[in-house]
């Protein structure tokens, strides 16, 4: 039962941290702030809904339980690694690219 609590919690909160990430990047005003709001909702998101099926997969141990949690261990440090990763690369290329920076001054937000 506390299992199922915790699991709970912890799949609803990567939702509404995958929830808020698709806001930001919906609501952001530039590539910048877009791509730090899919960068760290998207991992955020993914390792807190993971922990959460890994708990609740782990409510009744057997082997094949084990090896589903330690696959889904696996997904988590791809995830863990590759996210960052991917979203620093896209960044870099925006920056080496031009791609401006948003500011609060009117003239450069009308360009």
């Amino acid at each position: 039962m506390i299992l199922n609590i915790i699991s709970i919690f912890l799949i609803s909160t990567g939702l509404i941290f995958f929830v808020g990430g698709a806001v930001g990047i919906l609501r952001f005003p530039d590539f910048y702030t877009r791509m730090h709001a899919a960068g760290k909702g998207d991992t955020c998101s993914m390792f807190l809904i993971l922990a959460g099926l890994a708990l609740y997969q782990l409510q009744v141990p057997s082997l094949a339980n084990f090896l589903v949690v330690g696959k889904m261990g696996f997904i988590t440090i791809f995830i863990m690694s590759t996210s960052p990763t991917s979203t620093h690369a896209l960044i870099k290329a925006g920056f080496e690219e031009g791609v401006k920076m948003w500011t609060r001054d009117k003239k450069n937000n009308e360009e």
